[in-house]
């Protein structure tokens, strides 16, 4: 994706390095980017446009069959932006082979490409997108119990304090504490989270099953916590930029019409599914540095634990090695996802001697 494959030099990336080279990435193959990031973002649109529709209207009815069935579709509209969240996952581990593919063999970047590999596998990516959801409740739970107990540390010195009558060590321990609750809750959750955090890309780059592709992301998961926070706090922050750049304007013209924006009972069916489509565009532009993020983490945890730079080249250079049946604990540097094909064995040899005369 840098140019040719044999001009590409894979190095450690630190949390910087990775954000610019995503961005770079990003900005060489925006279009291809887009219409690979595009389905999965026009799932999630809708499931949150049927949700904020029926959701606005559970406040507004009174007919108790009218409640019942706008809760039911509302429910349905978060399960479909759900299942566009998880076809994103989905789609990140086609995003990465495509990466290695053009790397390995300097393959055209194409969205097709990606939807080929993606398709190879599809219900296997979609029970580890599963499994991979599960993970991340997991991970909130975690990272609240470690925000509870941060909470619990502090709450001692100012109850001792509040009670003697002085106010401001009160505050002081309290701002303290709530500082602590955000930065323990966060490096825990990522911390937790991380440990799945290269799933999909693991099954389509390694050729692994769903349990071994875990134990494996788990295995590459070593000190990616700040990274994967870095990246991920870059891409929220840019999505937020681009979504309120796109939704002062329209909030601007809601008010001149007459419409609150802040009151979500308020509003007419127009400016929810308006509200909704922005804030999925704005998804939609940021979607793809997200995806070369993890692919470009992925690659890196390779590189610094493996020697997968080494790998590649040697990919480059020698190409196929032979199957010899020999594994590796190490993933190879591009799998195929073909069944392999077995050698008939050969026919019988004739009884009687080799001209078959007796």
């Amino acid at each position: 994706m840098l140019g040719a494959a044999s001009q590409l030099v894979l190095a450690p990336l630190g949390a910087g390095d990775l954000i610019d080279r995503a961005v770079r990435l990003y900005r060489r193959h925006l279009f291809v980017l887009l219409r690979t990031a595009a389905p999965p973002v026009m799932v999630t649109t809708a499931g949150w446009i049927i949700c904020g529709i029926y959701s606005r209207r559970i406040f507004v009815t009174g007919d108790t069959s009218e409640l019942f069935l706008s809760i039911l579709l509302a429910l349905i509209g978060f399960g479909i932006a759900v299942a566009g969240y998880l076809f994103t996952l989905v789609v990140m581990g086609g995003a990465t082979r495509t990466l290695v593919a053009h790397l390995l063999r300097n393959d055209p970047v194409t969205a097709r490409a990606t939807y080929r590999a993606v398709r190879s596998r599809f219900w296997g990516l979609v029970a580890a997108s599963l499994l991979v959801g599960i993970w991340f409740v997991l991970s909130v739970l975690g990272a609240g119990v470690g925000s509870y107990a941060a909470a619990f540390i502090f709450m001692i010195p100012v109850a001792v304090i509040g009670s003697l009558g002085v106010v401001w060590p009160s505050i002081i321990l309290s701002v303290l504490a709530l500082v602590a609750m955000v930065v323990v809750s966060t490096c825990l959750f990522y911390f937790i989270f991380g440990k799945a955090a290269y799933v999909p890309q693991v099954m389509l780059v390694e050729g692994k099953d769903v349990f071994s592709a875990f134990s494996r992301s788990f295995a590459l998961a070593r000190g990616n916590v700040r990274r994967l926070m870095a990246m991920t706090l870059f891409t929220t922050f840019a999505t937020y930029a681009a979504l309120m750049i796109l939704l002062v304007p329209l909030g601007w013209y809601a008010f001149l019409s007459g419409i609150n924006p802040i009151d979500r009972t308020q509003w007419p069916a127009w400016y929810s599914i308006a509200n909704s489509a922005l804030g999925s565009l704005s998804s939609l532009l940021l979607a793809p540095v997200w995806m070369l993020g993890l692919s470009l983490l992925y690659l890196d945890e390779r590189v610094r634990h493996e020697g997968y730079d080494i790998e590649l080249m040697a990919a480059q250079q020698l190409g196929e090695l032979p199957d010899i049946n020999v594994s590796s604990p190490f993933g190879p540097a591009l799998s195929t996802n073909e069944p392999k094909r077995t050698t008939p064995p050969p026919p019988p040899r004739p009884s009687g001697s080799v001209l078959n005369l007796s």
